[in-house]
């Protein structure tokens, strides 16, 4: 009975502490969802508001952009980049504040599991599949971390996808057409100043990834290591955050290698890009 009074005073009074984190990530998600567009917006020269808005832009834009030969961007073109570098930059920073809140989060979980040895088996399961939502959320809210730092460092690589998303008319078609034709004939720099400066930015997009990616496998792998060393095997529930652990290093070192392959070799992948199969 002692122990469970223990168990129970523990739960009382860190349920304050849960109910404010989890408010928290909740306002953290619709933050992440509806602040940076308004806030890139604040910034636009275009008036650009929403993602039609945006597309509409860039599209007009990177055809005018294209046509004129030259490497610099035109100010159509610049107005809707720096947009997107605004909408990435806020949206990683709230990224970032909602992976802390889910970490703090999960860690609870985990060490309230812990805590409950004497209370009955199914609330450990009901604290333990909340733990592991939570720490699935966190993983999420880290992969949003890494691609909004990479489309932060490299707007302009980030929104060429976003020229082919939808039908497309017989303007920018023609655009995307001599884009990948100078792509085939590419034979390395001094071709078009709008093509070297593309290349250029699809190259960045990659760099970053393969780092940012190989920083996030070392850190796992460094987990792991001190997992292990503290004979964190000892139960099945520590043996599943190693095993978790090491196979999540391995997975972001995939990634950064795989970046660090287009990087060796960047034109082939957009070339794909360009006829539609990225």
């Amino acid at each position: 009975m002692d122990g469970l009074a223990v168990t129970s005073r523990v739960l009382r009074s860190s349920g304050r502490g849960v109910a404010l984190l989890v408010a928290a990530a909740v306002l953290l998600v619709v933050a992440f969802v509806l602040v940076p567009g308004m806030a890139a917006g604040w910034g636009s020269e275009g008036g650009i508001g929403d993602e039609g808005e945006l597309r509409g832009a860039l599209r007009v834009a990177f055809v005018g952009y294209w046509s004129s030969g030259a490497g610099e961007f035109s100010p159509a073109l610049d107005d809707v980049v720096e947009y997107w570098f605004r909408y990435h930059v806020v949206k990683a920073l709230i990224a970032v504040v909602l992976l802390g809140v889910l970490v703090a989060l999960a860690s609870v979980l985990w060490k309230a599991v812990g805590r409950t040895s004497d209370l009955k088996r199914g609330r450990r399961i009901v604290l333990g599949v909340a733990g592991a939502g939570v720490t699935v959320f966190a993983l999420v809210a880290l992969v949003a971390v890494m691609a909004n730092v990479q489309g932060a460092v490299a707007p302009y690589a980030s929104l060429l996808p976003m020229l082919f998303d939808e039908a497309v008319g017989p303007e920018l078609a023609g655009t995307l057409e001599d884009v990948g034709r100078q792509l085939a004939a590419w034979e390395g720099s001094g071709a078009s100043p709008a093509l070297d400066v593309m290349i250029d930015g699809f190259t960045r997009y990659h760099v970053v990834m393969a780092v940012i990616a190989a920083v996030v496998a070392v850190g796992f792998a460094v987990a792991s290591v001190v997992l292990w060393k503290r004979r964190a095997g000892r139960s099945s529930g520590k043996r599943r955050v190693l095993a978790g652990s090491g196979v999540l290093a391995v997975v972001f070192l995939v990634v950064a290698v795989a970046n660090t392959t287009t990087v060796a070799d960047p034109v082939p992948a957009l070339r794909a890009l360009f006829d539609g199969g990225w």
